[in-house]
């Protein structure tokens, strides 16, 4: 179970330094080449291994009822941010607790930026590199997120004390070469197969004119030996049928077909053709049965129709007016209908009229009975004469103010007229 990442070179070409599958899947090339938009492919399909190795299915999946990843890309591609972030913060919290660490699982409706920086600061204590900003990993999905997780299952591998083992093939064991007479048979397949092995091995030699002139010559020597032989057969007949029954299985030949030649697809069609054409004949002549019965029968409910109505038509014209009385009698029903609300409400504002005078009524008995307004006029009777009182008073005051002073201003006037030198403040006050 190992894997070959090679880092991209700034050439856009591999150094060719293979390293096991956990080390250094999840690091990102610091100079981009042109596979570096798919390398986070390869870190996913890796992630997805790593996650299997720590029965994520059996910890995670089934013990929190999450549905698995829908593919093998799943956090590399966006299907549905929201449920992939989620998944990402499960998977995350799951594996650094599988590393040895207390983290707590995050709930759906926990802040992400919280999460997330809670989940680089448990990648950065194992060591790890992250600088990225966070904000990369709130879409659930991207190289950054496939880099995270893939970092954390290493570390959980590590913890649970998971190694890299070299693979081991099962020991096959050798089967006689014992060609059943039954089913052994001779395809054109293989002789082209053995064909093709010797012209290879025979254009791995060297072709010398001399020597294959001197093959030749003793082949045409041996073949016509051989057939001067051939007239003089030393070979018993039983002894040759008997052969001929043994190897009779081995010398059938099989012509495999290849679907992809052209001339099956044609035999095909037209075999296709004849058949749809055969179907076509026989169909078409039970659609015509079918037809015919078809229009016969709409014939005859056609005929049944006209009978019927003809045999009905006083119902009909019965019915009818029947109908036509039936709307005239709605019609007086609307109208009739109408007019009973128009009156209803009539009534209803006539009786709140009515309410309103009799409350009316209530009010003014009310006070003609009581006697209340009439302490109340000898009270405001009383305050007035206090009043007028009190103003007459105050009106002789006044009045006796201004007498006296006109008294004194006249007094003034007439000491004025006698004296014979008017004094300078009296002049000035002129």
């Amino acid at each position: 179970m190992a894997a070959a990442a090679a880092v991209v070179t700034p050439s856009g070409l591999e150094d060719g330094v293979s390293r096991p599958r956990g080390e250094g899947a999840g690091e990102v090339a610091v100079e981009r080449g042109p596979g570096a938009a798919y390398h986070m492919f390869v870190v996913m399909e890796d992630l997805l291994e790593k996650l299997k190795l720590l029965r994520y299915e059996e910890e995670v999946l089934r013990k929190d009822s999450l549905k698995p990843p829908s593919s093998r890309h799943y956090f590399a591609l966006p299907t549905n941010p929201g449920e992939q972030f989620y998944m990402f913060c499960t998977l995350a919290a799951w594996l650094i607790n599988k590393a040895g660490r207390l983290f707590e699982q995050p709930q759906e409706y926990d802040d992400p930026n919280a999460t997330i920086s809670n989940i680089l600061s448990e990648l950065r204590s194992f060591g790890r590199t992250a600088d990225f900003p966070p904000s990369k990993l709130k879409s659930g999905y991207g190289e950054h997120v496939c880099y995270v997780l893939d970092c954390l299952a290493e570390e959980a591998l590590k913890y649970t004390g998971f190694t890299w083992k070299r693979p081991t093939y099962p020991v096959e064991e050798l089967e006689d070469e014992t060609v059943p007479e039954d089913d052994a048979e001779l395809t054109l397949n293989k002789v082209d197969e053995d064909f093709v092995e010797e012209e290879t091995d025979n254009e791995e030699n060297f072709i010398d004119l001399n020597v294959l002139k001197a093959q030749t010559y003793r082949l045409d020597v041996n073949e016509s030996a051989k057939q001067e032989d051939i007239l003089e057969p030393t070979t018993d007949a039983a002894e040759w049928s008997l052969e001929v029954e043994r190897v009779l299985p081995q010398l059938k030949v099989t012509v495999r077909t290849d679907n992809k030649d052209w001339r099956v697809h044609v035999d095909q069609m037209h075999q296709h053709k004849g058949g749809i054409e055969s179907a076509l004949k026989e169909t078409k002549g039970f659609l015509d049965k079918l037809h015919n019965e078809i229009s016969r029968t709409l014939e005859k409910i056609g005929s049944r129709e006209k009978y019927i109505n003809s045999q009905l038509e006083h119902l009909v014209q019965e019915y009818r007016s029947a109908q036509a009385q039936l709307s005239e009698a709605r019609e007086r029903y609307q109208q009739g209908n109408g007019g009973v609300t128009e009156r209803t409400r009539l009534l209803s504002e006539v009786t709140e009229e009515l309410e309103k005078v009799k409350q009316e009524m209530e009010e003014k008995g009310s006070s003609m009975t009581d006697g209340a307004p009439l302490v109340k006029i000898k009270q405001s009777l009383t305050k007035l004469k206090q009043e007028t009182v009190q103003m007459d008073i105050r009106i002789g005051v006044v009045e006796h103010t201004l007498l006296q002073s006109k008294l004194k201003e006249k007094s003034n006037m007439t000491r004025d007229m006698h004296a014979t030198v008017i004094p300078e403040p009296t002049i000035g006050s002129y």
